[in-house]
Protein backbone atom coordinates (compact mmCIF):
# COMPACT_ATOMS: atom_id res chain seq x y z
CA UNK A 1 0.00 0.00 0.00
CA UNK A 2 1.47 3.24 -1.24
CA UNK A 3 0.23 6.63 0.48
CA UNK A 4 -0.05 10.03 -1.80
CA UNK A 5 -0.63 13.48 -0.07
CA UNK A 6 -4.16 14.78 -0.99
CA UNK A 7 -4.17 17.07 -4.24
CA UNK A 8 -4.87 19.75 -2.21
CA UNK A 9 -1.97 19.75 -0.26
CA UNK A 10 -0.31 22.29 -2.55
CA UNK A 11 2.55 21.97 -5.58
CA UNK A 12 4.36 18.56 -5.82
CA UNK A 13 7.60 20.47 -4.26
CA UNK A 14 5.56 21.34 -1.25
CA UNK A 15 4.48 18.21 -1.12
CA UNK A 16 8.34 15.98 -0.82
CA UNK A 17 8.62 19.16 1.59
CA UNK A 18 6.14 18.34 3.83
CA UNK A 19 6.91 14.43 3.98
CA UNK A 20 10.63 15.15 4.67
CA UNK A 21 9.00 16.90 7.57
CA UNK A 22 7.10 13.89 9.05
CA UNK A 23 10.85 12.07 8.37
CA UNK A 24 12.51 14.55 10.54
CA UNK A 25 10.21 14.32 13.21
CA UNK A 26 10.11 10.73 13.04
CA UNK A 27 13.72 10.45 13.17
CA UNK A 28 13.38 12.70 16.57
CA UNK A 29 11.20 10.79 18.39
CA UNK A 30 13.32 7.84 17.49
CA UNK A 31 16.64 9.50 19.23
CA UNK A 32 14.46 10.41 22.24
CA UNK A 33 12.72 7.24 22.55
CA UNK A 34 15.82 6.02 22.38
CA UNK A 35 17.32 8.95 24.71
CA UNK A 36 15.24 7.60 27.29
CA UNK A 37 15.57 4.44 27.07
CA UNK A 38 19.30 4.83 28.05
CA UNK A 39 18.39 6.88 30.81
CA UNK A 40 15.83 3.89 32.07
CA UNK A 41 19.12 1.68 31.71
CA UNK A 42 21.43 3.85 33.79
CA UNK A 43 18.95 3.96 36.91
CA UNK A 44 18.34 0.39 36.65
CA UNK A 45 21.79 -0.51 36.75
CA UNK A 46 22.61 2.26 39.03
CA UNK A 47 20.16 0.32 41.62
CA UNK A 48 21.33 -2.92 40.99
CA UNK A 49 25.14 -2.19 42.00
CA UNK A 50 23.64 0.23 45.12
CA UNK A 51 21.71 -2.64 46.47
CA UNK A 52 22.81 -5.77 44.37
CA UNK A 53 23.83 -7.48 47.56
CA UNK A 54 20.50 -7.93 49.39
CA UNK A 55 17.35 -9.86 49.33
CA UNK A 56 16.31 -7.57 46.20
CA UNK A 57 18.77 -8.71 44.04
CA UNK A 58 16.42 -11.02 42.01
CA UNK A 59 13.91 -8.14 41.51
CA UNK A 60 16.45 -5.85 40.50
CA UNK A 61 18.30 -8.04 37.80
CA UNK A 62 14.94 -8.69 36.40
CA UNK A 63 14.19 -4.56 36.42
CA UNK A 64 17.84 -4.23 34.98
CA UNK A 65 17.56 -7.21 32.35
CA UNK A 66 13.93 -5.58 31.17
CA UNK A 67 15.54 -1.83 30.90
CA UNK A 68 18.48 -3.24 28.82
CA UNK A 69 16.44 -5.27 26.48
CA UNK A 70 14.18 -2.12 25.69
CA UNK A 71 17.30 -0.38 24.97
CA UNK A 72 18.56 -2.80 22.70
CA UNK A 73 15.04 -3.15 20.59
CA UNK A 74 15.21 0.69 20.49
CA UNK A 75 18.64 0.69 19.20
CA UNK A 76 17.66 -2.09 16.28
CA UNK A 77 14.82 -0.02 15.77
CA UNK A 78 17.02 3.09 14.93
CA UNK A 79 19.24 0.55 12.76
CA UNK A 80 22.32 0.05 15.15
CA UNK A 81 22.68 -3.52 15.44
CA UNK A 82 25.62 -4.01 17.17
CA UNK A 83 25.36 -3.76 20.76
CA UNK A 84 29.32 -4.41 22.13
CA UNK A 85 30.24 -0.94 22.86
CA UNK A 86 26.99 0.02 24.28
CA UNK A 87 27.57 -2.95 26.65
CA UNK A 88 31.51 -1.77 27.71
CA UNK A 89 29.79 1.44 28.03
CA UNK A 90 27.55 1.25 30.24
CA UNK A 91 29.35 -1.71 32.35
CA UNK A 92 25.88 -4.34 31.81
CA UNK A 93 26.84 -7.19 34.08
CA UNK A 94 26.70 -10.60 33.14
CA UNK A 95 24.04 -11.60 34.86
CA UNK A 96 22.10 -9.09 33.64
CA UNK A 97 23.33 -10.33 29.72
CA UNK A 98 22.50 -13.96 30.69
CA UNK A 99 18.94 -12.89 31.19
CA UNK A 100 18.57 -11.55 28.00
CA UNK A 101 20.49 -15.09 26.46
CA UNK A 102 23.24 -12.76 25.25
CA UNK A 103 25.94 -14.42 27.30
Amino acid sequence: MSMRMPSNFGRPGEQESALDLLGHEILAEKAAALGRAGQRVEETLARLRENGGDEHRPQLLRDAAEAVHGYFIQRELCGLRKHDAVIREYNIPNAVLARLGAK
